[in-house]
């Protein structure tokens, strides 16, 4: 009997995430609906390239491989395919040895409705629209930016790394520092609130599910000291001192926390992010989804003061 959805930590992933849909969405766009279904069926058998979050998605999945009892995590692809045109999304799942095994298939529509019904945690899209809505219905997602995609099949690790303020947290604080763009008035206000801890963010939910995972690691290597843990968590935030103490705050009170933590004081993120080299990194704002090597899968997250 199939393990529960409602207890798995679930991913959606849209196509346009997942695989590189270039070619094909051109061709919609210069010729119409019937050109994309006919090149779609044409295309049937020609295996899509990976795609921006096809090596976290694959490192993701390897979590249930180390765990087969529970299979704690679950991928569901969402599209805007019609259930024929997305047969060569599937057959492509297939030929990578992807365990994705639900789909939904809304022939144009956007899917953002139906996050819920899978038990969402997050939703991944290369969708502008998709993604804005789902953040306008409070739902978990992030739009996948473009990116040279890099697949190391011998680093079995999935490293993620997340902003703090309008990714994991939310806006409070980032508010009252663009108000004025006044540091010093954001350190005051950090400091007076250094007890109380931040409401969450859109992907919240997802950092104490990816927290539980860690657990489950952590488990396991007690039980089998030779068991090599696959998942490395980072938060890379702007934040300095003082301002540093209420992160901890807010972590502690949830229960949960990451591997490494970096408070860079306004530093270029991608000078960590080139050593960390995560498989994703979240952040709210465009200005720090840069990689001079232009290799990082970088997903920006348009919530709260900073996208308005």
């Amino acid at each position: 009997m199939p393990y529960p959805i409602e207890h798995k930590l679930v991913i959606g992933i849209a196509s346009s995430a997942l695989f590189d849909l270039t070619a094909s969405h051109q061709v919609y766009l210069e010729h119409g609906a019937e050109a994309y279904r006919k090149y779609q069926e044409a295309q049937l058998s020609t295996v899509l390239d990976k795609g921006v979050a096809f090596p976290f998605i694959r490192r993701f999945l390897n979590i249930n491989k180390f765990h087969p009892q529970s299979a704690p995590v679950e991928v569901v692809l969402f599209s805007r395919n019609s259930p024929e045109t997305g047969l060569r999304v599937m057959n492509s799942i297939a030929h990578y040895g992807l365990d994705i095994s639900r789909a939904c298939f809304l022939t144009g529509e956007s899917p953002y409705r139906y996050l819920p019904a899978f038990n969402t945690s997050l939703f991944l899209s290369a969708n502008e629209e998709d993604v804005k809505r789902a953040l306008a219905a409070q739902y978990p997602a992030g739009l996948v930016l473009p990116s040279r995609t890099e697949d190391d099949e011998t680093d079995g690790e999935l490293r993620i790394a997340f902003d703090f303020d309008g990714v994991i947290a939310d806006d409070e604080s980032e508010t009252i520092f663009k108000r004025n763009n006044d540091v010093s008035e954001f350190h005051a206000h950090e400091t007076e609130r250094v007890a109380i801890p931040h409401q969450p963010g859109p992907l919240a939910d997802l950092f104490r599910k990816l927290s539980l995972m860690q657990q489950l690691e952590e488990d396991a290597q007690r039980a089998d000291p030779a068991y090599k843990k696959i998942l490395r968590i980072a938060i890379i935030t702007a934040r300095s001192a003082p301002s540093h103490e209420r992160v901890v705050t807010t972590l502690k009170s949830w229960g949960v926390s990451a591997n490494e933590t970096f408070f860079l004081g306004g530093m270029e993120k991608a000078r960590v992010l080139g050593i960390f080299k995560p498989h994703m990194f979240f952040d709210d704002q465009l200005s720090h989804l840069q990689s001079p090597a232009g290799n990082i899968p970088m997903v920006h997250i348009p919530f709260g003061i900073a996208n308005r």
